[in-house]
């Protein structure tokens, strides 16, 4: 019997994935306070490409060193010198060690820029995030000259990669970062060329793709990481990533990854946010509801021909399979279970039915705190506090080669804030 998951996937550059599974991005914290990869990188993502995945895609990549999702970001916004090509030389060694392909995920978070990293962070409006807890500063409505050299230096950084030995680079443009930032209406209230309709709002995103494909030629994977929606009101429908894709396949792009939500309404974590979530309409299929994206990929896959990529809730082998099969997906992601599990994708590809689940916050959680995540800033601290426990396992795994699922939700969000604490000060001497 054939085992769909086995199959290779030819993008329209014309390179070959070797499989259908795919190691997600998420965020590492582990390069030096400099943005430089490390040892730590490399162990980690070594582990990552024995592990069985077609593709792996890393963390964010910084254009900017001050405009991190978080202390630890790699970041390349200039010419690499040779201590950093070096570096990027090694971690892409290690990452593409068991003949998968290894991409790098190109990134500013804007306005998502925690206030220990920067107060005031550049963003398309200054248009705070609405979160509580004030971890978040005042964002400052970027010039027409500062998106220009925010383009540039996307086509810089993906150069650097493919230099490095990177197989492909992703432009990420989903979660609220700066150019999800752009094209939600809610977050972008520019008047310029950058702003209003779709087609300004989108302009960003597009000058990114264009800088990055002009840097790595026609042959080399260039993907995008899309949101179906934002799941807010007044936010990017998924009406506006219908037409966003259609522009992307335009554009020259080879895959599309569909994921959704902001840290205001985390839908890519599968929980729920602090405000009602806007509903989107499209059509609920009969797959398997564990998939968050899906349905959305389905409809999607109406409008452009290009590849399209699902990440998000993934467990069972069996929707993997039936994702595959429906059209909903040609690539599926694997985020979360690869903390713990490696070789998840090994593990399915030789049969497994299911993976483990880590997230469920009755697990992670104690009762008390699940009870008082009725109140916006617990429940803010909750969602941020099972996210720092995967963080903590990717840790475990870059510094010690194994991952740690003893860990508490309160002691990984400890030593996860001060690991980053420790970066900021090593940054600053």
């Amino acid at each position: 019997m054939s085992n769909p998951l086995a199959d290779t996937l030819q993008l329209p550059c014309g390179v070959t994935i070797p499989n259908r599974l795919a190691k997600a991005a998420m965020t590492e914290g582990l390069a030096s306070a400099r943005g430089v990869p490390t040892p730590e990188l490399e162990r980690l993502y070594g582990l990552w490409s024995d592990g069985g995945a077609g593709m792996l895609l890393s963390g964010n990549i910084q254009v900017d060193a001050g405009h991190l999702e978080r202390p630890g970001n790699v970041v390349i916004d200039r010419e690499p010198d040779a201590a950093m090509r070096a570096a990027l030389a090694a971690w892409a060694a290690a990452g593409t060690r068991n003949g998968n392909h290894f991409w790098g995920q190109i990134s500013h978070a804007g306005r998502q820029t925690q206030k220990i990293v920067n107060p005031h962070p550049k963003a398309p409006s200054a248009v705070k995030l609405g979160l509580p807890g004030g971890q978040f500063g005042e964002p400052v409505a970027l010039t027409v000259p500062e998106i220009e050299e925010i383009v540039r230096r996307f086509g810089v950084c993906a150069a650097a990669l493919k230099e490095a030995g990177f197989t492909g680079v992703q432009v990420h443009a989903a979660h609220g970062y700066l150019l999800s930032e752009f094209l939600s209406p809610r977050s972008n209230q520019r008047h310029d060329q950058y702003g209003g309709e779709l087609a300004n709002r989108a302009r960003a995103l597009l000058e990114a793709v264009a800088a990055v494909r002009a840097a790595v030629g026609r042959d080399f994977p260039v993907a995008v990481k899309l949101n179906s929606a934002d799941f807010q009101k007044g936010g990017f429908a998924f009406e506006d990533s219908l037409q966003v894709a259609q522009w992307l396949e335009q554009a020259g792009v080879d895959l599309i990854e569909i994921s959704g939500g902001t840290y205001e309404q985390p839908k890519l974590l599968g929980v729920e946010g602090v405000e009602e979530e806007e509903q989107q309409n499209v059509a609920r299929s009969t797959l398997m509801r564990e998939a968050y994206f899906v349905d959305f990929a389905l409809a999607m896959q109406k409008q452009v021909s290009i590849p399209l990529m699902v990440t998000g809730g993934f467990r069972r082998r069996e929707a993997m399979e039936q994702a595959l099969a429906s059209g909903g997906a040609d690539l599926i992601g694997l985020g979360r279970p690869m903390c713990v599990v490696t070789d998840a994708p090994a593990q399915l590809l030789g049969g497994l039915d299911e993976l483990p689940r880590y997230e469920s916050e009755l697990e992670l959680l104690p009762q008390w705190l699940s009870f008082l995540k009725r109140i916006k800033t617990i429940k803010t601290m909750a969602t941020f506090g099972v996210q720092y426990w995967f963080y903590a396992q990717i840790d475990e795994l870059g510094r010690k080669g194994h991952a740690d699922p003893s860990i508490s939700v309160m002691a990984a969000t400890r030593r996860v804030m001060s690991l980053q604490k420790e970066l900021l000060a090593a940054k600053r001497t």
